[in-house]
């Protein structure tokens, strides 16, 4: 093993079904899984995580990001993605891309009564805002420049811990 790198399986990593986005958004995401590979890996400039999604569970509010480009790899079962140009399903071995700055809102809904698994790589570009086209909700900088959940007319969301 060269110097540095670590080597390792998903299955050695706990799931985390926490979720930082503020009430009342925050139950919305309790049937999806996620497993920080990129982050145990010791990444830097991206993200990596391996997401698991119950039957009925959503991956997220649907977003859009306007400077962190999202790469999407399914590894199992069947999702319905949900764009603006409306819903499709995708299977095992679909890949998806979705760039910065497009505003085309995303996210994958598990319709099925089965677990369904995606593997999600995004880069960690300074300044990314992310807006939630169908809920009051954008996590950006206010005026005072900390980022964090506000709602679209810039009132903040009271600060919440991840759980």
């Amino acid at each position: 093993m060269a110097r540095g790198s670590k080597v390792f399986r998903p299955a050695d990593l706990s799931e985390s079904n926490a979720s930082s986005y503020p009430e009342p958004f925050r139950e919305g995401q309790r049937k999806r899984y996620t497993r920080r590979l990129g982050d145990h890996a010791g990444l830097k400039n991206y993200g990596v995580n391996l997401v698991r999604v119950l039957p009925d569970g959503q991956s997220s509010a649907r977003h859009t990001h306007s400077k962190q480009d999202e790469f999407v790899y399914v590894v199992e079962g069947e999702f319905v993605l949900v764009t603006d140009a409306g819903r499709e399903t995708v299977g095992p071995g679909t890949c998806i891309g979705f760039p910065a700055g497009t505003g085309d809102g995303h996210h994958f809904l598990n319709p099925t009564q089965k677990d369904a698994i995606f593997l999600v790589i995004g880069d960690r570009t300074a300044g990314d805002e992310v807006t939630y086209p169908d809920i009051d909700l954008e996590l950006k900088a206010g005026t005072d420049g900390v980022r964090g959940f506000r709602r679209k007319d810039g009132t903040p969301y009271p600060a919440a811990a991840r759980d």
